[in-house]
Order: structure tokens, then sequence, then C-alpha cells
């Protein structure tokens, strides 16, 4: 199929130069025929624009005939510069050959798509210029995630997805087993794990920080960047079941220091989708939400502001608003109260920290007053917390104590109290949902339409 010899169609429309026998594959966009002339338009999925092909005299080619919107085609013909029209070149060719046949029932027909009906053929939603453009930019921004970490001496990770601990304690975890569920082997009444597959009870991962840390405390700087499952049963457009997640571990650092880390991160990803996907920013802008570009590059003109909960708790309770759930000191900022931070009363992104121990997690290193964490949240307008992050208990005998209070298993923790038994260090981390950045720098208002194949309740299609 000549693959190493066809040329690519976006650099073919970022250049547009007069060369004879090109090569060019993709899938037909749009047909057009008039009096001894045809028209096609056709796109290989590496850019948005199609190139035009002008075929003279179409009997020549006796499968064209057969060519219809979405047939797979191989060209081979001459690129010919026409600076006075829009395309600017066009490929006129002396070879057509059909690869791969399109019937005339092909879903994606030449007009505008509900996203609710593409998410029901989300094999074929790809194909369209919205799906195109969003996966396009999913690519590439996970480009810049490595990019970031590996240009600041930190080493990639792959974290397990099978784990046996809980590292949120939430216990909204899928179970992972070989059991015949009809056959269950039970002693004294309760499930015998010891005859499962792993020999105990195991789950998909809810988070790879646990097993950063192991890693963070022998290199120093590690990052994963990879896959995690939550059997939450929220149906909204902001969750689904699973999805990647970024989480930066950083040996010897405290929450201060991976402040700084997480609003550099923001920043410099910011940065790079305006100035490395300006086609896919300029598609967001246009056809998605018309001030993404703008609120991106206003975003990278501002300071986060630095606040602790109660100093914000103390702000909210002062706002000439009403909110939907009353604020007191304890209870989990909504999303209302954090868009009311950035967006109102600051006017800019900020950082929330010190949050009360009892609505954070376990592993959160406990601040002197024996009443907050070293937790932090990242907040940006429009949306609230985009990161959280928070410096990791070092210390044996608090960590026992939160683990004790939040309930959690201890004897998934053997290897966990161990980091903290044989040379012990501080370190911080945090997490970032890759498809909620996504959404937030797109524009796209369904988590669903930024995964390739969303996984949600009562769902795992394709």
């Amino acid at each position: 199929m000549d693959y190493f010899a066809r040329r690519k169609i976006a650099p073919i429309l970022a250049e547009p130069q007069a060369t004879e026998n090109v090569i060019v594959m993709g899938w037909v966009r749009t047909r057009r025929d008039s009096t001894n002339l045809s028209f096609l338009e056709i796109n290989d999925g590496s850019t948005l624009h199609n190139l035009q092909i002008v075929v003279e005299n179409p009997d020549r080619f006796p499968e064209l005939e057969k060519i219809k919107s979405g047939a797979a085609v191989r060209l081979v013909g001459n690129l010919i510069p026409v600076p006075q029209r829009k395309h600017k070149i066009e490929l006129h060719p002396e070879e057509i050959s059909l690869v791969g046949d399109c019937p005339a029932d092909y879903p994606l027909q030449k007009k505008r798509h509900s996203f609710e009906y593409l998410r029901e053929i989300a094999h074929l939603r790809p194909r369209t210029n919205t799906f195109g453009a969003v996966n396009r930019f999913r690519s590439k921004i996970a480009y810049a995630i490595h990019k970031f970490y590996q240009e600041r001496g930190f080493y990639y990770m792959h974290s397990p997805i099978i784990t046996a601990t809980d590292a949120e304690g939430a216990g909204e975890q899928f179970w992972v087993t070989t059991f015949d569920l009809d056959k269950i082997p039970k002693i004294d009444g309760r499930v015998d794990y010891d005859k499962d597959f792993f020999a105990s009870q195991t789950f998909l991962t809810v988070s790879g920080q646990l097993e950063a840390e192991i890693m963070s405390l022998a290199l120093g700087d590690v990052y994963t960047f990879g896959p995690i499952f939550r059997a939450e049963k929220s149906n909204t457009p902001r969750h689904v079941s699973e999805f990647w997640m970024i989480e930066p571990e950083m040996a010897f650092c405290d929450l201060d220091e991976n402040m700084r880390l997480a609003g550099e991160f923001l920043m410099y990803l910011f940065e790079y989708a305006l100035n490395e996907c300006s086609e896919e920013m300029e598609f967001f802008s246009r056809w998605i939400e018309k001030n993404r570009i703008t609120t991106l590059e206003t975003l990278l003109k501002s300071k986060f502001e630095i606040v602790t909960y109660t100093e914000a708790v103390e702000i909210l309770k002062k706002a000439k608003m009403k909110f939907e759930f009353p604020v007191n000191w304890g209870v989990t900022l909504q999303a209302e109260h954090e868009r009311y931070l950035c967006e109102q009363h600051f006017n800019a992104p900020v950082m929330v920290k010190d949050y009360p121990k009892d609505i954070k997690a376990f592993y959160m290193r406990v601040n002197d007053d024996d009443k907050t964490v070293a937790a932090v949240d990242v907040l940006v307008p429009q949306i609230g917390e985009i990161i959280g992050g928070s410096q990791r208990e070092e210390r044996l005998d608090v960590l026992k104590k939160q683990v004790e209070l939040f309930g959690v298993k201890e004897e998934s923790l053997w290897w966990y109290y161990d980091l903290r038994k044989y040379g012990s260090a501080p370190h911080s981390g945090f997490g970032l949902g890759f498809a909620r950045l996504l959404m937030y720098m797109s524009g796209m208002a369904n988590i669903r339409d930024v995964i390739p194949l969303p996984r949600t309740p009562r769902s795992a299609k394709f």
C-alpha cells in the first residue's frame, strides 16, 4: 500500500508546493460532479482541513463511479498550487483506487450531528471535524505532559492497574476476580479470597499515587500517567468510570514546593495549547466556545492567589450572594464556592491549602494544629478545582492514627508503612484528571466527548 511513500495531508496543506507523483491515502468527505470534472475532498485524519482532488475526464477512472462519501481511497497524482483559491493546493490524480467501499447508509452524512447522536456511534465519530480535532488535541497535550516532566528530570512510572489497596479510602472500586460468581467459595459465610487468582481481594486502581510514592522514595522525582477506575454511579457530564490521571510525586518536597510545580505545570500546558495546537484551539473557539483562546490567554497573564481553607471559608461567609450549599468550617467546598473565589472575589486562579483533616484522604500530612492537613486544591475560573494535591504523611505513628481514623484496611498497607519505617522522607504530589483538563482547555461541555470510547454507568460499548 506504499505506507512509507505516502504523503500526509497536514504538511501538504501547510506548505503548498508543486510536486509530481504524490501518493495520498484517506477517506472521502465529499464528492460533487460537473461536466468532465469530479471534485473530491479527502482527509487522512492528520488535519482539520481536507485536500481537494480535481478529477479531469472522470471516464478515465472506472472505479470512480463506486466512490462515495466515507470510502477509503488511494490516489497518485500531481500537486498543483492554487494560491488564488481558498484551499491553496489541489491534487490532480493519474491513478485512483478504491481501497474500502462505503455504502449509502453511511451514518456520517454531510450535515451537523448532535453530540448525543455521535456518542451512540463512537466508533465512527473520530472521522468528524469536531472529534478529529479533539483526538489530535488529546494526543498533543499528552505529549506536552511527558515533555514537561522529562525536561525537569522526572522519571515516568507505569503504576499497576490491579491493586489490593484503596488509595482514596472511599470504597468506590471495581472488584477484580476470576471466581465463578454463581459459585463463590466461602469460609464461615465470608468470601475465601485465598482461592482467587491473586489469593487476596483485588481491585482496579483508583489512583497510582501510593505506588508512585514507592518510586519517589527511591528515584526522587517521578510521575505516573495512566488509566484509573472509579465505580461511582454519578452519571453527569463531569463523571466517567475510566479516565487517565497525571500524578507526579517528589521526594524531599514540601507543600509549598508542590504548589509551585502545580502552578508551573498548568501554565505550561495552557501555553503549549495556544502555541502548538493553534489549529485545534481556533476550531474550539469558533465552534465549541467562543472565548476559549481568550480564557487561556488571560490565565497566562494571571498569578495564583493563595489562601488557607479557613480564610476561604471566611471570604465565602461574607459574600453578598446566596449559595445553594451553606458554608461553614469543616464542610467540603462545592464548585459554586470555588468559582466564586476565582471569578468574583479574586478574579484569578486560586490555590486553597490546609484543609480540615476529616474531609481529606488518610495519607495527607497532619499540620501542627492537629485539625488541618497540608493539602491543596488548585482552582480555575469556570470549573473550580482542576488539581488536588498534598504533602504526604511521612511519620509512621501519625499515619497509623490516620489509617485508623479513616477505617482503611491496615493489612493491605504493610508496605506503605515500610516506606515510613525505612528511611522516611518528606514527599509531596498532586493529581490532575486528563479528561477534565481537556474539557477546560477545549470548552467541551461533556467529559464523554474528550474520551475516545467513554465508560459510564450502564454503558461500556465498543
